[in-house]
């Protein structure tokens, strides 16, 4: 049984802990104790709830794609595009967020990448927390939460996990391989792979694999990773005074871009209109 006091652990979670290759000088941990954290004081949660363009973005375009399957039929009518930008309330967005969320829903409805696909699960999104799935070993036990924007059967019968993105967001193979770990419990026996996919310039990744031994490895690293998110946790409830100790800063010019620039006393500049990081679910 899951109980809410066993660690966890999400890519959001690791992509927090530690940077992607290439991305080590701009990482800050006081971010990830932000978020973590400090997440139900009243100044933290407002600013977690303002969602940014490019969040947006992410998000109605993802919503898209699930209509268009959802109800499939406008994929085949020359108005597809406008049923779905009312079913989104594009309306109601600013003329940035419309005008490229149109884009793509005009993009996808010209080259639909899932149609005549065999889909177990497609998600519109904004579907909150997914079930964690319970990882018990003998030297370890955590929770791991795994939001897959999209899972179908190949004609091979390969299970395929497909993540979609927006923007100029980097793809970050360590997603993909949390996605594979996850469906090593949810579809055992099942051959997976996994891939990204940009619904707003067209580009797709390579196939990302993972054998057994990676599986265990990756396992082993994700459930460290977990237990050291925990204890940091608990030193921050024992002692909350030693906040910027337990989560250091790393202040610089990327601050600009972080949510918390405004209430950081470590940030070095002024807050940006919004924040340019990665579109990434924010998973517990």
């Amino acid at each position: 049984m899951s109980t809410p006091d066993r660690p966890f652990v999400s890519y959001h979670l690791w992509s927090l802990v530690a940077p992607a290759t290439g991305q080590e000088r701009w990482h800050c941990q006081m971010r990830r104790g932000f978020i973590k954290a400090r997440q139900h004081e009243p100044q933290v949660k407002t600013l977690l709830a303002q969602a940014t363009p490019p969040q947006r973005i992410g998000i109605l375009a993802q919503k898209g794609v699930y209509e268009f399957h959802h109800h499939r039929h406008l994929l085949n009518q020359s108005d597809g595009v406008d049923k779905v930008a009312k079913l989104l309330k594009l309306s109601n967005f600013t003329d940035q967020v419309k005008q490229r969320v149109l884009h793509i829903l005009q993009k996808y409805h010209n080259s639909p990448l899932l149609l005549g696909k065999r889909i177990l699960q497609l998600t519109p999104g904004d579907e909150g927390f997914p079930k964690p799935i319970v990882i018990e070993q003998e030297d370890y036990c955590f929770r791991l939460y795994a939001a897959m924007d999209c899972v179908f059967i190949e004609s091979d019968s390969t299970l395929h996990i497909l993540d979609f993105k927006t923007g100029k967001s980097a793809f970050d193979r360590r997603q993909a391989l949390v996605y594979l770990l996850a469906a090593h419990y949810l579809y055992p026996g099942k051959t997976a792979v996994a891939s990204f996919y940009n619904l707003e310039i067209g580009k797709k990744s390579d196939l990302i694999t993972i054998n057994n031994h990676e599986l265990t490895s990756l396992e082993f690293d994700l459930a460290n990773i977990a237990h050291k998110h925990q204890e940091d946790l608990h030193k921050y409830q024992l002692e909350n005074s030693n906040f910027s100790q337990i989560f250091p800063p790393n202040p610089g010019n990327h601050c600009r871009f972080c949510p918390f620039n405004s209430i950081c006393e470590f940030a070095e500049s002024k807050p940006s209109n919004f924040s340019l990081m990665p579109i990434i679910k924010n998973i517990n």
